[in-house]
């Protein structure tokens, strides 16, 4: 089945950004809108599909859970096979969309298909159970990778995710008092969410144009 992407950015964009989406939210979620519209702004194309699970909640009342991650590493490879991009690509995703993207870079690298991984909000562990850690593949990782992560994500703060063995691969910029969508609240950070998406996007931006040579 042929993907649906939603596109924003110039076309001609040197290096195109492809997300997906996360465990319960759709690729026009507002965390996804916000995060691809302030990456457009700095001249990447940013490029998002759903998985078929999340689509089919658009045409039914039913509310299918998503599957293991493990299972829609197919559907991310059919997304880019379908997008066919030109120029340089990076891929990731939020939360569990980065992690499955994660989990391919390796092979894509190496074959010189992608540039790079960028996963905005990484599931280290799911909410609650700090030793059940998403991590093992993060040790040996291979591919140029940033990571952005908020201080108080409850899928892994920066307290715990400093003890973590990562690879040498993985910047992470850390984005005070953010949540999961990388929101602070402004009264205890004294940053705005719109603060953190700009803050996110430059550094997107820098690392992107350092590791696509």
């Amino acid at each position: 089945m042929s993907m649906s992407f939603l596109i924003l950015g110039p076309n001609d964009a040197r290096v195109t950004i492809l997300l997906a989406h996360g465990a319960g939210g759709a690729m026009d979620s507002s965390a996804m809108n916000d995060s691809a519209e302030a990456l457009a702004h700095l001249g990447f194309r940013v490029v998002r599909f759903e998985f078929e699970y999340m689509a089919a909640r658009r045409v039914s009342d039913a509310r299918p859970p998503p599957p293991r991650a493990e299972t829609l590493i197919p559907e991310y490879q059919s997304a880019i096979a379908d997008l066919a991009a030109t120029g340089a690509l990076i891929i990731g995703g939020r939360s569990m969309g980065g992690r499955i993207a994660s989990m391919i870079a390796d092979g894509l690298y190496s074959a010189g298909k992608i540039s790079g991984l960028l996963c905005l909000g990484y599931p280290f562990h799911p909410i609650g159970q700090p030793d059940k850690l998403r991590t093992q593949h993060l040790a040996e990782l291979r591919t140029p990778t940033l990571i952005c992560q908020g201080t108080r994500d409850q899928f892994g703060t920066q307290d715990e995710v400093s003890c973590y063995t990562l690879s040498k691969r993985i910047e992470i910029l850390w984005l005070e008092d953010g949540d999961h969508s990388l929101k602070p609240r402004k009264k205890v950070s004294g940053f705005t969410a719109a603060d953190h998406l700009t803050t996110m996007a430059t550094a997107v931006r820098t690392w992107a144009d350092k590791t696509v040579a």
